[in-house]
């Protein structure tokens, strides 16, 4: 069937048919995360450097991805194939969105609110923007960061949530806030991205579902009582804390106030301790 469609592209523009497997592709549910990367993008073998070390069959997949595969090639490695297409197209995309008109397509959802919205109620329905935990690809699944409260979530969707994290890179979020500083969202007050899509009654709707589903999700030990004899200290101690990064560089304001931050919680953890002593 993909094979037919492909001769029946083949009859367009040359601007449609370059474009076809990247349309299938982001047609593909679960793909809803990825935005169009442009075709000169992917035909300048600049961008793609070193990528062929990470991407097996790597001039077969870029053709692929380019609708210029033979035919023959095609109907032998084609499942092989198209799983390493997916993942070099992955792995471009990552570099594609910390450009300029990257950028720029990734704002557009982000102001639609189709990465999801932050589940924690103060951050009063926040959008979310994805960001990987590493830049390395098959190590972990993207998340969503919250730029309000700074914190990472995992998608809804099981389709979402298996997506890999180097797809969309550790700078994304972070580089996107650096470049328009407008966008950063308040830290108190109702937000401005993608209200008019949940506003009025439908934003109380939507905050309603976030608490009945933290609810339902509560630690049944802790909810019930049973969290009673667990060590405030050591809960504290063993949290861990997101640090975003820009190319592998911690932000500096960012980083000089969570070291501050961590200065503080390490003196609270300490008179927790010596509390948690003096009553056993």
């Amino acid at each position: 069937m993909l094979h037919r469609a492909v001769e029946d592209v083949s009859t367009g523009s040359d601007s449609d048919y370059s474009r076809f497997w990247i349309s299938w592709f982001l047609s593909s549910k679960g793909n809803e995360y990825f935005c169009e990367v442009d075709e000169d993008f992917i035909l300048d073998r600049f961008n793609l450097t070193s990528l062929n070390n990470e991407v097996s069959n790597y001039t077969q997949a870029l053709d692929l991805i380019t609708d210029q595969l033979d035919d023959d090639i095609q109907d032998e490695l084609r499942g092989s194939l198209d799983v390493q297409a997916r993942l070099l197209y992955g792995l471009i995309h990552a570099r594609w969105i910390v450009t300029a008109r990257g950028l720029t397509k990734m704002i557009e959802k982000y102001r639609r609110a189709e990465f999801g919205r932050c589940p924690r109620v103060m951050c009063q329905l926040q959008p979310l923007l994805p960001v990987g935990l590493t830049d390395t690809p098959y190590e972990k699944s993207v998340k969503l960061y919250c730029g309000r409260c700074e914190d990472l979530y995992s998608p809804k969707s099981s389709r979402h949530g298996s997506i890999d994290g180097a797809y969309f890179g550790t700078t994304f979020p972070h580089l996107l806030f650096l470049v328009y500083p407008t966008l950063i969202p308040p830290k108190t007050g109702s937000t401005d991205i993608g209200a008019s899509s949940t506003s009025g009654k439908g934003a109380r709707e939507g905050e309603n579902k976030i608490r009945r589903r933290l609810r339902e999700e509560m630690d049944p030990a802790i909810a019930e009582g049973g969290g009673e004899n667990i060590s405030t200290a050591s809960v504290a101690m063993k949290a861990e804390r997101y640090k975003p990064r820009i190319y592998g560089f911690q932000l500096n304001e960012i980083a000089k106030l969570q070291r501050w931050q961590e200065a503080v919680r390490d003196r609270q953890v300490a008179r927790l301790e010596e509390s948690e002593e003096r009553v056993s």
